[in-house]
């Protein structure tokens, strides 16, 4: 009897499952440094980030002017939540920057839809796909920004579900839920080693990215498979089962721009329509807060609320539209009536790109930072198992 298959298939397995460990181990360390990192920033450099994120629409513009550099809402939203634990930045500021991130992670789907400029009708398909989660996300936002910037609806709702179920002391007691288990000593001893703290931050983002990226490419290969495409047909039939589909499939990978690329091909294609997928897109929307739920598990209260909150918008915005067919329609006419316009003048497509992804962002934030008062104000205090309070997530008086 011949065993070499099975061997074969058995040390890749072994092989595989090492690598995901050992990515999920790279990942949390990243979260950690970042964390430590952080905490030994100087106090200019802290208050320049907290005056920065004071107005909630700077904070909106920044996480989405940062994640469309970077292109990984996973990367952004993880930093946020560092940025929670570590005490430079307050829960009721953090909340913007989330929702920023999401509308910034749709700029690949509608970047890949360009690949089919040459063909007007798939180019038309490909880019009603692609601008349909920002009109998703975008929407989110104008209701759900509001809410929060008036009632703290999102953060001061995370912070009572943290208080609620998922406090310090239901997980580790002390010191120890801050610090990481055994992976604290090795941020600090690496810390000491490269002596300056903006290094390690350079060092800590590094290891994070390549963590994300390491672990999405292993999903992904191991996801799509010749199995995969075969049942790929049933997946859209249903819009719950799409959205499910949609939600574990970018868990597993953790990347939503990955999910919502493979939808742009789909649709461009023709091998799925545009109603169909949006379910699907919405799914990926809420798959993708994993890596966030990921990075706040061992953390502060406040970093676990930040985490919740990248759910609980992501959630409430399917909710809107998933279980009504009505609403759910809005978006993919919004985004069928982009697409002609844009197959029928291609400046548009390109203008919609730069101005929403780039230049407005930029503007703002510059415009904003020069503005801002000379008058220092002082950070939130670095929350080691912190409890949240209420300054933290009680949102502003006025609009800015």
């Amino acid at each position: 009897m011949n065993t070499t298959p099975y061997n074969n298939s058995l040390k890749k397995n072994v092989l595989t499952i090492s690598t995901v460990v050992l990515g999920l181990l790279f990942f949390m360390f990243s979260i950690d440094f970042l964390t430590y990192a952080l905490a030994k920033l100087n106090n200019e450099m802290a208050n320049t980030l907290f005056m920065a994120t004071i107005n909630p629409f700077v904070g909106l513009f920044i996480g989405l002017l940062t994640t469309a550099l970077i292109q990984s809402s996973s990367t952004v939203s993880a930093m946020v939540v560092v940025l929670v634990a570590s005490g430079n930045l307050s829960l009721a500021q953090a909340v913007p920057l989330i929702m920023g991130a999401n509308i910034g992670t749709t700029l690949t789907s509608t970047l890949v839809a360009f690949g089919y400029i040459m063909k007007k009708k798939s180019f038309r398909k490909a880019l009603s796909a692609g601008v349909l989660h920002d009109i998703f996300n975008i929407i989110s936002v104008i209701i759900l920004l509001p809410l929060e910037i008036y009632f703290g609806m999102l953060s001061k709702t995370a912070a009572w579900i943290t208080q609620a179920f998922v406090s310090d002391s239901r997980l580790l007691p002390g010191e120890a839920a801050y610090q990481g288990f055994f992976l604290r000593p090795v941020s600090i001893y690496l810390a000491e080693l490269l002596h300056w703290p903006l290094l390690s931050l350079l060092t800590g983002i590094l290891i994070l990215i390549g963590s994300i990226k390491l672990l999405s490419s292993l999903a992904y290969k191991s996801l799509i498979t010749p199995n995969f495409k075969k049942i790929k047909k049933h997946i859209f039939n249903i819009p719950t089962r799409s959205f499910l589909y949609g939600m574990f499939f970018t868990a597993a990978v953790q990347s939503s721009t990955i999910t919502t690329s493979l939808m742009v091909t789909a649709v461009a294609t023709g091998k799925v329509a545009l109603r169909k997928v949006f379910p699907f897109i919405m799914g990926a929307n809420v798959g993708t807060t994993i890596t966030a739920v990921i990075a706040a598990f061992y953390k502060t209260e406040a970093a676990i609320s930040i985490a919740i909150v990248h759910v609980l918008f992501n959630l409430i915005g399917t909710l809107i539209f998933l279980p009504h067919p009505g609403l759910r329609g809005i978006p993919v006419r919004l985004a069928k009536h982009f697409g002609r316009t844009t197959a029928n003048t291609r400046l548009v497509g390109f203008a919609y790109i730069l101005l929403t992804f780039f230049i407005i962002p930029f503007f703002l934030i510059y415009f904003n930072q020069s503005e801002s008062p000379a008058r220092p104000i002082e950070p939130p205090k670095n929350p080691v198992v912190g409890e949240i309070s209420q300054t933290e997530v009680d949102p502003p008086d006025r609009l800015p």
